[in-house]
């Protein structure tokens, strides 16, 4: 978040991470509710999960738009894919910038695509864990890793910080699209919503005002805010993509963090990557698998789709362009466009309409990420090639 405030100034950069935080909740809080109201409609015990919410939607809204209810689920399930396989190629990105800089502070030369292919490894044998009660260990490794690194990270951070009018308050207009791309890439969880409120012992309290959704959230854009605010602060125009790569190259505690943070990065890949699978496998064995040796041909294809990640990474120049991107072209379409696009659907009863109100309010979250989503493809797009 540190580069995402260099793109948008000091004083600007965390009123705007709030402001979309605040969006991002609405979101997913309307993604709750027409989820319910499809729920009732279905008389189902579960909530839907996104694509199927956005598919009830449409197949209970206007008739005109009742065509389109499987098509949507598609497109949803394209955008989920292609962002949590997004956030996989940062992962693996992110793990091979750290490592480098271990590896030349201890007096190794790897070829970066050497290095890609190490990691590599440790990224497939997770991959292929089909059961995701397996992965519960990973992600409580993966969590305390990242916990103990964003602590000592943040002790750097503080330590001796310059004056707030070396920084600039507000950044130029040009770089505010690259702002919000990495903003959303970081605040983008909305595909976990229902399936954690589905896991919930007591659903309502997910979604409840002092709940965990709204408590989880809070947190999460202190958090964001503070490392950002405090990452450009500190490193200013030099800030990289992730805080880790300018911390001290020659003391040992730095070291520890890129290590630890490292590690809970690529635990956390099969995490992301198993999202993904969920959706793309079952579809996919149903026309290409083998009925002799279903589970063979799953690792075969979790096997290429890891190696696509590997590809796609090893062609990326810079760790925090690509993360604007991902956040640009599918964090904006899953958090700000789908769920306002929907309530209007779902809403739409006869002639009445949504409501004056509700319909100005989702039209203009609907075009500001629609601005959002263009300038920002665009100008990641054009730093990268």
């Amino acid at each position: 978040m540190g580069d995402a405030m260099k793109n948008a100034g000091l004083i600007l950069g965390p009123v705007l991470t709030v402001i979309i935080g605040i969006v991002c909740v609405h979101c997913q809080h309307i993604l709750l509710q027409c989820s319910k109201k499809m729920r009732t409609k279905e008389n189902s015990e579960e909530y839907p999960d996104f694509a199927r919410t956005v598919e009830l939607c449409f197949e209970n809204g206007p008739p005109r738009l009742r065509q389109w209810s499987r098509t949507m689920r598609i497109i949803v399930n394209v955008f989920l894919c292609v962002t949590q396989l997004g956030f996989c190629c940062v992962y693996f990105v992110f793990v091979s910038t750290n490592l480098q800089q271990i590896w030349k502070q201890y007096g190794f030369e790897i070829n970066d695509y050497l290095n890609l292919l190490i990691i590599c490894i440790p990224i497939l044998l997770t991959s292929l864990i089909t059961n995701f009660k397996f992965l519960a260990p990973c992600s409580m490794l993966a969590s305390a890793c990242m916990l103990i690194g964003t602590g000592i990270t943040l002790y750097y951070s503080v330590d001796n910080l310059p004056h707030p009018s070396e920084r600039n308050y507000v950044a130029s207009w040009e770089t505010l699209p690259l702002f919000f791309g990495t903003t959303l890439f970081a605040f983008e969880g909305i595909s976990l919503v229902l399936p954690l409120q589905n896991a919930m012992r007591v659903p309502r309290n997910f979604h409840r005002p002092a709940g965990v959704l709204n408590v989880g959230m809070v947190i999460v854009t202190i958090l964001f805010t503070g490392l950002g605010f405090l990452g450009y602060l500190k490193y200013g125009e030099n800030v990289e993509g992730s805080l880790t790569l300018n911390l001290p190259k020659d003391m040992p505690l730095a070291q520890s963090v890129k290590i630890l943070i490292s590690l809970g990065v690529l635990l956390g890949y099969a995490l992301q990557f198993f999202i993904a699978i969920q959706i793309m496998w079952p579809g996919i064995q149903e026309k290409y698998g083998s009925r002799k040796y279903p589970l063979l041909g799953e690792f075969a294809f979790r096997t290429f789709m890891v190696l696509v990640t590997l590809g796609i990474a090893m062609t990326v120049p810079k760790l925090s362009l690509f993360i604007s991107l991902n956040g640009a072209l599918c964090s904006t379409a899953l958090a700000l466009v789908f769920p306002p696009f929907i309530e209007l659907v779902c809403n739409w009863e006869g002639s009445k309409g949504p409501g004056a109100i509700k319909l100005l309010k989702n039209v203009c979250i609907m075009v500001i990420a629609l601005l959002g989503f263009i300038t920002g493809s665009y100008e990641s797009l054009a730093q990268i090639i």
